[in-house]
């Protein structure tokens, strides 16, 4: 499970010839073997197994990297970084939350969402710019929707 977990984390997809790729760029077994803490024989079987399961297959195939994260270099860009938490299959805390930074004339640069399937304490994080008030922060905790909030520095 956690070569699974690695190549969604990263995007890797798996040719029909078994090939593990990020966009047009090979992935060695060994590197993703050392990324997620196996043996490389493990990533080889897995890549057998979604090979061998026709449905596994066309959903590995598909699969594409996100993009750029912009949390680690967003001080250096002047933004600000949120990290929420709240019930991640409780529909609506996006739009609550990209509401009230709305409301105050804050833009949403990034906004990521781990999968809950996948992560054991799912987040929200939003990349923004614009002034981040404690009212703003205040709005934010206050909604039903959220229950934890970091701003990271």
């Amino acid at each position: 499970m956690e070569v699974v977990k690695k190549m969604i984390e990263f995007g890797i997809s798996v040719t029909r010839g078994g090939e593990l790729k990020i966009g047009n760029l090979n992935i060695q077994d060994t590197s993703l073997a050392e990324s997620a803490g196996v043996d490389r024989r493990v990533v080889r079987s897995t890549v057998g197994q979604i090979l061998s399961d026709s449905e596994l297959g066309r959903i590995f195939e598909r699969i594409r990297p996100v993009g750029t994260s912009l949390v680690e270099t967003a001080a250096l860009l002047g933004y600000h970084v949120l990290l929420i938490s709240g019930d991640a299959f409780q529909a609506g805390i996006i739009s609550e939350v990209s509401s009230v930074l709305a409301e105050n004339g804050l833009v949403i640069r990034q906004a990521l969402a781990d999968d809950p399937d996948m992560i054991t304490e799912p987040r929200l994080t939003f990349v923004v710019s614009g002034d981040m008030t404690g009212n703003v922060l205040s709005k934010l905790q206050a909604l039903p929707s959220v229950r934890g909030l970091t701003l990271v520095k």
